[in-house]
C-alpha cells in the first residue's frame, strides 16, 4: 500500500482547522511539487509534535482535479452531488484544496496553519478558515455523542482507503465536507424526548434505540445504511463542532474508499424513503459542501517528479 496521508484515519483530537483555497490561475505548473512538499511536512510534523497527536492532510477539489493532475483521475471523483426537496438542501461551494489540521494544542494547529498559508502564498487564496473544538465527550453541540458508527482499529484504514480496485490511487481518499450551521435556540427549545427521537438515541446515556422503536424520520435510520446484501455503506467520520456566540454549528467530514456511500446518506436525509426524511435537518443547515480527493503521498511525489 502506498504511503497514506495521516491525518485522513487519525484518532480524534481536541482541536481542528480547516483550510479552504482556490488556486491562482497560471499555479498548476508550481503547485504539485508544492502540495506534495506539504503533504510530507505535514507528515513529519506529525512524528515531530506527537506528544499531542499532531496530524493532517491535503485534499483536491473534484473540479480542479483535471487541471492539477490531468496525467490521470480517481475513478470516482465526481463533484459534489445536488440534492434539494422542499426546504431542506446540500449546497455545493466546490474549491480547489482543503488542507486539514487536527491536534491537542491550538498553538501547534495555529503554526501548522500558518506555514500552510506561507506556502501556498501566491499560488492559492484562503477563502475560508474553520476552527473546530471537541465538545465534552465528542459530542455534536446538540449533547449527543457524535461518531458512534465509525469504524475502530485497523477497520478505519479499510474503510477510508481506496485499495487494489483502483491501484494508481489506492491509499487515497475520497472527502466530502458540510459546514452546517445549527439553529441552537429551536432545537433547545424541544422536549427531550423530541431530541432523542429526532436523533434515534438517548441523550445522556447515548444507547441507540432498538430497531423497532427507532422513527423512520430519525437520523440514525436515515444514515445508517446498507448494501442489499446487508453490508453496511460505512464511513469514517472526522467531523468536530465549531463556532462561536453569533453561529455554531458542525463541519462534517467524510473520508471513504467510495463516494457511493457519502452521497446514498446524504440524498436519504433529504429525500428520505418517500414517506421520511431527516428531521435533524429542521434544526441544522449546511451552508457548503465540497468533493475532494485525498491522494497518498507516493502519488503527489510521483506526479511532481520528486
Amino acid at each position: 500500500m502506498p504511503r497514506e496521508q495521516g491525518g485522513i484515519c487519525a484518532e480524534g483530537n481536541l482541536h481542528g482547522i480547516y483550510l479552504m483555497f482556490n488556486a491562482s490561475e497560471g499555479a498548476e505548473s508550481t503547485l504539485p511539487r508544492v502540495i506534495a512538499g506539504l503533504a510530507a511536512w505535514l507528515q513529519t510534523s506529525a512524528d515531530r509534535n506527537a506528544d499531542c497527536a499532531f496530524n493532517g492532510f491535503v485534499a483536491i477539489g473534484a473540479n480542479y482535479w483535471d487541471s492539477l493532475y490531468p496525467q490521470g483521475r480517481p475513478a470516482e471523483l465526481a463533484p459534489f452531488p445536488s440534492f434539494e426537496a422542499e426546504d431542506r438542501s446540500a449546497p455545493s461551494q466546490p474549491v480547489d484544496l482543503f488542507v486539514h489540521i487536527r491536534s491537542d494544542r491550538l498553538d501547534v494547529n495555529h503554526i501548522a496553519a500558518t506555514e500552510v498559508c506561507r506556502r501556498l502564498a501566491g499560488l492559492a487564496e484562503l477563502v475560508e478558515e474553520v476552527r473546530s473544538f471537541r465538545y465534552l465527550d465528542a459530542r455534536d453541540l446538540t449533547g449527543f455523542v457524535d461518531g458512534t458508527e465509525n469504524p475502530t482499529g485497523a477497520h478505519r484504514r479499510e474503510v477510508a482507503l481506496v485499495g487494489a480496485e483502483d491501484a494508481v490511487f489506492a491509499g487515497g481518499s475520497y472527502i466530502h465536507t458540510q459546514r452546517y450551521v445549527h439553529n441552537m435556540p429551536l432545537w433547545e427549545r424541544q422536549s427531550l424526548k423530541t431530541q432523542e427521537d429526532t436523533i434515534g438515541r438517548t441523550k445522556v446515556e447515548n444507547v441507540e434505540y432498538p430497531s423497532a422503536a427507532k422513527p423512520g424520520f430519525a437520523h440514525i435510520k436515515r444514515v445508517n445504511l446498507k448494501y442489499e446484501d446487508g453490508t453496511s455503506m460505512e464511513l469514517l467520520r472526522q467531523s468536530m463542532p465549531y463556532g462561536n456566540m453569533q453561529e455554531q454549528g458542525l463541519f462534517f467530514i467524510a473520508c471513504c474508499k467510495t463516494p457511493l456511500h457519502f452521497t446514498t446518506q446524504l440524498k436519504s436525509m433529504i429525500h428520505g424513503d418517500g414517506e421520511h426524511y431527516d428531521h435533524l435537518l429542521k434544526f441544522t443547515q449546511a451552508v457548503s459542501g465540497a468533493a475532494y480527493f485525498a491522494p497518498s503521498i507516493d502519488f503527489m511525489e510521483q506526479a511532481a517528479g520528486l
